[in-house]
């Protein structure tokens, strides 16, 4: 099929942009030749510093069409016959009549001829290209209405080896405006000027020998590859940051690294300290050395070669450095010098939220909740409450208003400076954790009871004011405050009673819909892992330790992976289903003592003989916690439960047995309920 090729060429665009400017130009694209019956195949998406791009196959043209549609009665008149004209396109005379045999109606035969691809793209994508979605963009131009998110320069747009002629100009101007061509500019400094592309091949090759690698992830592979080389020799390595190697990979066409020195003067600062000013203030790579050190060197990427090998661009490199270290070094003299305990007071001054009071008031309800969680834990209840004081005194530091990324590192640092015992410093500098799905959470008992203060208190809080997540947006980011607390109660192998945690966070908290929240949460993780997390919700009943839950996850699940197991359940579906239908004939609801005497057939009894047996076995089980062992006793069930659907009909004609069977059924689904709720297990 044809090739089309799209390049949108401007000024320097956003790096944090440019990836999902080319998603959006490819599903734009698609959604607007849809209608048409056209389906983009083979999609490729470029973007980089000057450009997004796309290249993919078409039909040459779209296929003829020829639709049939029935309208009104042959004798209509009025709306009725004018809609469906207006509908069809055609005029009284171009229908049809005929006799369907319940009287006769009105036919349109409406034939479409194909249409040649290019005049559909060049109808479609003026108008795509005037509502494309930046998150900020501008005009320029005298006059100008049309908006982009930099001066656009070039519109490439070739099919079939030939240009797809448009103007471009928002809507209501007078036609004028960039034109289409077939050809782009290569790098700005290394090679000027324009040249034209006919295709995807040409036009990459084009630009590769024109000093611009057209592919992002091939840049972020040469970025990352020569940096690691050049590390590797000066035996370091550098540390992992995939943001920062895709934000660079967005603003060099050419990437060229290098190694740059930092002055030893500064290496005294934290490792924290110094690759945030690096990464925010100048996108340089740390580096450090195999123990985990830090390096005295970075690494940065150059946009063009030099004849000097570099030497003259690293050393401008390097002066912007020791400036930018020499502001860190300040905050952190200044900070050190005020001490930890002084940045309290202004956390006073500072709102947390509207509805929930100042950050000194919030570190008031994680003290209190610190030491309620302290020896469910097993911290110590004054150095949790202590570490929960000073956990948010560095969102004062000067460090902090300059680096909001290193707040709680930089407490725990002062923490240290101020000869504080270490694990209040570890449990301030840890009691964000975890950050991410590939963060650590904290282990130490102190660092765990603060960590869990902080985000209990700010999912009680934000529910009890009303602030909760919609299914478009979480604001306040509860979703990943409870994703932390489930890690660090799973990871840690806790035993909290949360109902009881959430009040004592906060007594207005709605703790039935926050323990709704929190297993929800537990369930899109679970399911994220590919683990059964169905297993989990039939283990939930009224349960509110999470361990406890998994634990008895994973007996049910043993259970169920059995053959023993998978034919309970469908027969414990069978039954309830039975149940459900029957209830639902008779209006009440079966449940109590079945009755001995009408237990007439052998299954029946030995069913009823079973689940007396098993009953008080499974509740021992589990007031033990031995989760293994009650699903084990309620397998037992497997064997009297086929007898009896083999042998026994349940709804039986003398009433009486009816309704004594259907006891007995629901004695079955009570005795399974009580180890776990098996109607939540999807087939």
């Amino acid at each position: 099929m044809p090739e089309l090729l799209v390049e949108l060429f401007s000024e320097e665009i956003p790096a944090r942009m440019q990836a999902r400017a080319a998603e959006d130009l490819a599903r734009l694209l698609a959604d607007a030749l849809k209608p048409a019956g056209l389906v983009l195949e083979g999609v490729r998406s470029f973007h980089g510093p000057r450009r997004i791009a796309l290249s993919c196959t078409l039909p040459a043209a779209t296929a003829a069409v020829e639709e049939e549609r029935r309208g009104p009665r042959a004798d209509a008149t009025g709306p009725a016959l004018e809609g469906f004209l207006r509908a069809t396109g055609l005029p009284r005379e171009g229908l049809e009549e005929r006799d369907t045999g319940k009287g006769v109606y009105l036919y349109a035969v409406i034939r479409r001829p194909g249409r040649p691809t290019a005049e559909l793209l060049a109808e479609a994508l003026p108008a795509l290209l005037r509502r494309f979605p930046w998150p900020k963009s501008m005009r320029w131009g005298d006059g100008s209405g049309f908006t982009w998110v930099r001066p656009l320069q070039r519109i490439l747009c070739v099919f079939d080896g030939a240009a797809v002629p448009f103007a471009l100009a928002a809507e209501g101007d007078d036609g004028h405006g960039l034109r289409t061509g077939e050809k782009t500019e290569g790098h700005r400094i290394l090679s000027p000027g324009a040249f034209a592309a006919r295709d995807a091949a040409s036009w990459e090759a084009g630009l590769r020998e024109r000093h611009v690698v057209a592919d992002a992830a091939e840049r972020e592979a040469l970025i990352e590859r020569g940096v690691a080389e050049l590390a590797t020799a000066e035996g370091l390595e550098v540390v992992p940051d995939r943001g920062l190697l895709a934000e660079v990979a967005g603003l060099v066409e050419w990437p060229v690294p290098l190694l740059g020195r930092i002055d030893d003067a500064f290496m005294d600062l934290p490792a924290e300290v110094m690759r945030t000013s690096m990464r925010v203030n100048q996108r340089y790579f740390a580096l450090r050395h195999r123990d985990g050190r830090a390096a005295n060197r970075f690494a940065l990427v150059a946009n063009i070669p030099a004849t000097d090998g570099g030497a003259k661009i690293i050393a401008g490199n390097e002066r912007v450095l020791r400036a930018r270290l020499s502001d860190a070094r300040f905050f952190w003299d200044n900070d050190r010098k005020a001490g930890l305990e002084s940045f309290l007071p202004k956390l006073e001054g500072v709102t947390f939220h509207a509805k929930l009071g100042t950050q000194a008031q919030r570190v008031e309800r994680i003290v209190a909740l610190a030491r309620h969680l302290a020896p469910l834990v097993g911290a110590d209840t004054e150095l949790a409450a202590r570490a929960a004081k000073l956990c948010k005194a560095d969102l004062a530091s000067g460090m902090v208003g300059e680096f909001p990324e290193l707040q709680g590192v930089m407490g725990g640092y002062y923490a240290r400076e101020a000869g504080l015992d270490p694990r209040i410093a570890d449990a301030i500098a840890q009691h964000y954790r975890p950050l991410g799905p590939t963060d650590a959470v904290p282990s130490e008992p102190m660092a765990v009871a603060v960590a869990l203060a902080d985000k209990l208190d700010t999912l009680a809080g934000f529910f009890a004011v009303g602030e909760k997540p919609t299914g478009s947006g979480d604001p306040f980011a509860l979703r990943r405050a409870a994703l932390g607390v489930i890690r660090i109660i799973r990871e840690n192998e806790l035993r909290l009673p949360l109902r009881q945690v959430f009040a004592a966070a906060r007594p207005d908290a709605p703790v039935g819909e926050l323990l709704d929240f929190l297993l929800e949460r537990l369930r899109v993780q679970l399911r994220a892992e590919g683990q059964r997390h169905d297993v989990v919700a039939a283990s939930i009943g009224s349960d509110d330790d999470l361990t406890r839950i998994l634990a008895r996850g994973e007996a049910l699940k043993a259970l169920l992976d059995t053959e023993d197991g998978a034919n309970l359940l469908a027969a414990y579906k069978r039954a309830a289903n039975i149940l459900r239908i029957e209830e639902k004939k008779d209006g009440r609801a079966y449940s109590g003592p079945v009755n001995a005497g009408l237990l007439a057939a052998p299954e029946e009894a030995a069913l009823d003989s079973a689940i007396a047996e098993i009953w008080p076995l499974t509740r021992q089980r589990l007031d033990a916690e031995d989760f293994a062992g009650a699903t084990g006793a309620l397998a037992r069930l497997r064997a009297p439960v086929d007898a009896f659907f083999d042998k026994v009909v349940v709804n039986a004609e003398d009433p009486q047995l009816r309704v004594n069977r259907l006891l007995l059924l629901s004695s079955l689904r009570a005795a399974a309920d009580q180890v776990a709720e098996l109607s939540k297990i999807e087939a």
